[in-house]
């Protein structure tokens, strides 16, 4: 009987480090920070699960991918990751997508949905029956010469309070929905908790589902990228 390949799960941040791996139910932690490099990485995967069996490897990474290898160097992590060979640093074969993207993978439930990732910066990833299309929204210009991110990241919600940044992330909603014609939007990341009361055509993601996500990347093939 031929065994089903198994599956290494990588969400890559800038605190942590998070694995998970086919039939494993507890993520491993590993402390990240503005000095690791992606061999440093590699290294303490292999150090902390060295007993984990994986014949593949789904990478969520904190910044832009294009063509499945990183297009830019984490604004948190060391140097070095946009030329790293890491199929040939883990020894499997390796799947490299957005960090949100792979959350918005694991938070679909079919039609058209629209992901943002409410954190430190603004993730965001669209998936349009079925098709992963990663998005780079978060440096677009909003109101007064400020980005999306600079209104929905970190520093906005401590410059304008709870209270407006609740309702500036309400108005975005409802413009992307429109622009984008999505059926619905996911809100994750760590801020999403702050929400006591949903905007329209929206639910709540979990960190859980990016996990989801980077198995999905290899087990549906519907969930292809567009890029």
């Amino acid at each position: 009987m031929t065994r089903a390949p198994s599956t290494l799960v990588i969400d890559v941040g800038g605190t942590h480090v998070k694995l998970l791996a086919t039939g494993k139910r507890t993520p491993i932690k590993i402390d990240s920070g503005p000095s690791m490099t992606p061999r440093e990485m590699v290294k303490a995967i292999h150090d902390v699960a060295r007993d984990w069996r994986y014949d593949r490897v789904s990478i969520g990474y904190p910044g832009p991918v294009r063509n499945g290898q990183p297009f830019a160097e984490p604004w948190n992590l060391g140097r070095g990751w946009v030329r790293f060979d890491f199929e040939r640093a883990l020894g499997v074969p390796v799947r490299i997508v957005n960090d949100a993207a792979m959350q918005a993978l694991g938070s679909y439930a079919g039609k058209k949905m629209l992901f943002l990732g409410l954190g430190t910066g603004l993730g965001s990833a669209m998936i349009r029956e079925g098709v992963l299309i990663p998005l780079e929204l978060a440096h677009l210009p909003y109101r007064h010469g400020k980005s999306y991110e600079e209104y929905l990241g970190n520093a906005g919600m401590n410059r304008l309070g709870k209270h407006d940044w609740r309702k500036h992330l309400a108005h975005v909603v409802e413009l992307f929905i429109a622009a984008l014609e999505v059926d619905y939007v996911v809100l994750g990341g760590g801020n999403s908790r702050l929400l006591h009361k949903l905007p329209p055509h929206t639910r709540l993601g979990s960190n859980a589902n990016a996990f989801k996500g980077g198995f999905r990347l290899w087990e549906l093939s519907g969930a292809r990228s567009s890029r």
